[in-house]
Order: structure tokens, then sequence, then C-alpha cells
């Protein structure tokens, strides 16, 4: 195990601590046209993720520590650097600047909140959902 992995963790350890939040892998594009239909009865969250980045890697460990919206919201995670194409296409169909790490909360086929880094606080997107 080199030096970083011990620091900061391996991609393979960070995929098999369990989370209480039940993430939907985003993996195809064209669930993005499904979540834009399912954001009219429920919001939608947006997770995107680097697991080579350490910034990105601390705000979902603080975000999966702190959320507890239950089944309030459809949860998706991306792993933005296997699917780059589909972060691309979120930046162009919700007309927000790529940013890693990044959440979005859809609503009516929008996205009404947009942050990123230090700024994802799971309390914050409470009072938005």
């Amino acid at each position: 195990m080199s030096i970083f992995n011990s620091l900061f963790g391996s991609s393979e350890e960070t995929k098999k601590v369990e989370s209480k939040i039940n993430w939907i892998p985003l993996t195809d594009l064209g669930q993005l046209d499904a979540i834009v239909a399912l954001s009219n009865e429920k919001s939608v969250v947006i997770f995107k993720h680097s697991n080579r980045c350490s910034v990105s890697r601390m705000a979902l460990k603080q975000f999966e520590n702190e959320y507890d919206l239950d089944d309030a919201v459809a949860v998706y995670f991306l792993d933005l650097l296997e699917y780059r194409d589909i972060s691309n296409e979120i930046a162009s169909r919700f007309n927000v600047f790529h940013q890693s790490p990044q959440l979005l909360l859809i609503k009516d086929g929008k996205s009404v909140y947009d942050v990123s880094h230090s700024d994802i606080d799971a309390g914050e997107l409470k009072g938005k959902v």
C-alpha cells in the first residue's frame, strides 16, 4: 500500500464503505431523461464525485454523515471520471458550470440548487427540498 493510499484511502476502499444513503448509480445518459421526468414528482439530487480527489472524498463523507432525508428525494451518484460524458451533459442540460465535487438539486426539470466543494451541506440541502 502506498503512502497516499494510507493517508487518503484508495478508490477501492472508498467503494467498499457502506452508506446510509440509498445511492442510485448514474451510469447512462438516458437516465437524465428519467431524472427530469421524476423531478416533476419529487426532488432529485445528483452528487458528482471524483474518486481521485481528496476534497471530493471529504465532501462525500461529510455529506453522507449529515444526510437524513431518507426517501424524500431520489439521490443519484455520478463517478465523473468514469462517466465524463454524463457530467458534460449535466452541465449542458441543467445550465451549470462543471465542478467536482458538485451537488445539484433538480425540481421540475431544472437545477434549482447547485453547490460544490466545501459548500456541499446536507443540512442546507434539506432546507431546499
